[in-house]
């Protein structure tokens, strides 16, 4: 996924429905005689009407939203149709601060429109609202409709409808079926009050004052709270996320398996960065479930520890380096090696040339021996300037950290950049051309994007091939509420590439010694039920570890409700069949409100 950070252009636009630059264009507008809220909404995803104008549409205001760039209030029909699918509620868009207050009793003026959050290229829903209004108060402190109860009885078991073809896939203009998909229920309330009751939070509070809750506490449980997102045919539907209308100091500091107990009230709302979100004028209270960091067990004197750890951009000016060392010693009990992922170079986001990252990983090295480690030593390749992608001027790349106690590096010279690395045979054994060194580096899947690292390592005599990779993230998927049903998930084009190659690597180690050590891990951007993870585990010269474990313990990130996979260590036969691998997904950030990474740490241990 994209970092987090980088996901967002401004903390207070999450939900912005605004702009008309993005609505969906028709004709000319054209009059509609005085509507009710419900014939705006329609049955579909697209108003009937939008495009018109509109007089006097009367409702109880629900909810007002004063800040950021999406300006306005919900309003409600107090008299419902007998129609399940049309919506009661809707957004009346005003750009400046509202003048209304919920309770009053309005009639609007103005023009319905459609706005996809994210621009029409991003696939997403549209939000049906009002906008250029004339809004008119004709009474103050009615009573606010009664909301409706989402939990794991209303909310269906199938989460979406299957595209129309005819409309290249897209459901908008399908009947909502709110009985039968949990997006047609929700898009069915759209801009009513709803509420949710004593719900459980499946994503932590982020940066930007939001978390996300389930409403169907069974649904794919994990055992420290979330929720797993195992199949793209298994969706989680109980999942909605949580806003606030008020101050976001106020807002909880959660973390994963906390409740949200008693009432959450408030407009159901649509944006880009997490689809369905309860906009909440009334918050339950934060209810902590005691989650605590885990700690993997200390590998045994014959076995070989070997982690994966993305470290988000670490560079010499962050203020997590303790912390990452801490975690490194305590919770992951010292790796014997570690691949590290997103080191920055040396000035960070600095767009002056540096590529060198010295100071970067050396200050990690001493935090480490700082916080009672082993002297790690390490090794990398320094990537082109702006060549691998990630934040500009950050040139991130791997990293392999290894306790020369433990293990030997053979090195071997002659890698750089943009130099490929290759296989021999020397009496009867694989050996690499040269050490470290990078996975043709010059070829179009690696666009952009960083290159492998393989190392050769020498643990008791020996030979372990490592492999670190961070391949190209999920940037530019359509989201799994898109309107597109499936979604397209164009960013797998680049990241099959990268995984042929990579298998296409492994294939020329095994041919050369069919019992070679191989350790393909990293940030692989992908979950290990993909086609990604499947040409990574080719015809069986690889296999992911993390399949090891029950389903409910197979997740590295924690995304919009979602525990999932991006983080894998695959394996060659030699090492999946000596019946001794032990893997742990050591969950220390992902499910914390305060993580110093958006990725949890994976750590292999075998005996070569």
């Amino acid at each position: 996924m994209p970092s987090k950070s980088s996901a967002r252009l401004a903390a207070l636009t999450v939900a912005a429905v605004c702009s008309a630059v993005s609505g969906v264009v028709l004709t000319s507008p054209a009059h509609a005689d005085t509507v009710r809220i419900h014939d705006i909404q329609g049955t579909t995803r697209i108003s009937p009407l939008v495009g018109q104008n509109v007089t006097d549409v009367a409702g109880i205001v629900t909810g007002v939203r004063t800040y950021g760039s999406s300006r306005g209030f919900w309003m409600q029909d107090p008299t419902p149709d007998d129609d399940p699918a049309t919506s009661e509620g809707v957004f009346v868009f005003t750009s400046s601060t509202p003048k209304v207050a919920v309770g009053d009793a309005v009639t609007v003026t103005g023009t319905v429109s459609e706005y996809v959050p994210g621009g029409t290229s991003s696939g997403n829903q549209s939000v049906t609202e009002i906008t250029k209004p004339t809004v008119t108060v004709r009474s103050s402190g009615n009573a606010v409709p009664a909301p409706v109860v989402i939990d794991e009885d209303s909310v269906p078991d199938r989460y979406t409808p299957a595209g129309d073809p005819a409309a290249n896939g897209s459901i908008n203009g399908l009947t909502l079926q709110p009985s039968a998909y949990a997006l047609d229920h929700y898009e069915s309330l759209e801009g009513m009050n709803v509420q949710v009751a004593d719900a459980r939070v499946v994503t932590a509070t982020d940066p930007y004052s939001e978390l996300w809750v389930t409403v169907k506490p069974h649904e794919h449980a994990t055992r420290r709270g979330g929720t797993v997102y195992g199949s793209y045919e298994s969706q989680d539907t109980g999942r909605l996320q949580i806003q606030s209308l008020g101050s976001t100091a106020d807002f909880p500091r959660a973390n994963v398996g906390d409740t949200l107990a008693g009432t959450t009230t408030g407009p159901l709302d649509y944006n880009q960065f997490g689809g369905y979100t309860l906009v909440a004028g009334q918050l339950g209270t934060l209810r902590s479930g005691g989650l605590q960091r885990e700690t993997t067990r200390k590998q045994e004197r014959g076995e070989l520890a070997v982690a994966t750890y993305n470290v988000e951009n670490l560079d010499p000016s962050d203020t997590t380096f303790a912390a990452h060392a801490a975690a490194i010693v305590d919770n992951l009990q010292s790796p014997d090696i570690v691949s590290l992922e997103e080191i920055q170079d040396d000035n960070g986001a600095k767009d002056d040339g540096t590529v060198g990252a010295s100071q970067t990983v050396n200050k990690l090295i001493d935090a480490i021996v700082a916080a009672g480690g082993p002297k790690y030593d390490w090794r990398s390749i320094d990537p082109v300037n702006d060549q691998d992608g990630g934040e500009p001027g950050g040139n991130i790349r791997q990293v392999f950290l290894f306790n020369p106690e433990r293990i030997s590096f053979t090195d071997r010279p002659g890698g750089d950049s943009t130099t490929a690395v290759g296989v021999t045979k020397v009496h009867g054994k694989a050996q690499l051309t040269i050490s470290p060194g990078r996975i043709d580096p010059t070829d179009d899947a690696w666009k952009s994007s960083r290159k492998p690292l393989v190392g050769e390592f020498v643990f008791r005599g020996r030979t372990v091939f490592v492999i670190a990779n961070h391949l190209t993230s999920k940037g530019g998927d359509q989201s799994l509420h898109s309107q597109y049903q499936p979604p397209t998930r164009s960013s797998e084009v680049q990241r099959h590439l990268q995984a042929t190659e990579v298998n296409t690597f492994v294939k020329d180690i095994l041919d050369t010694q069919k019992n070679a050590d191989v350790i393909a891990l990293g940030d692989m951007n992908d979950f290990e039920f993909s086609d990604t993870t499947k040409i990574l585990e080719g015809d069986g010269e690889l296999w992911s570890a993390i399949k090891s474990l029950p389903r409910s313990e197979r997740y590295t990130y924690d995304y919009q409700g979602n525990a999932q996979v991006l983080d894998q260590i695959l394996v060659s036969p030699s090492i999946r069949r000596g019946c001794d691998l032990d893997y742990d997904s050591v969950h220390i950030n992902s499910e914390f409100h305060d993580q110093i990474s958006d990725h949890d740490p994976q750590v292999l241990r075998f005996r070569p």
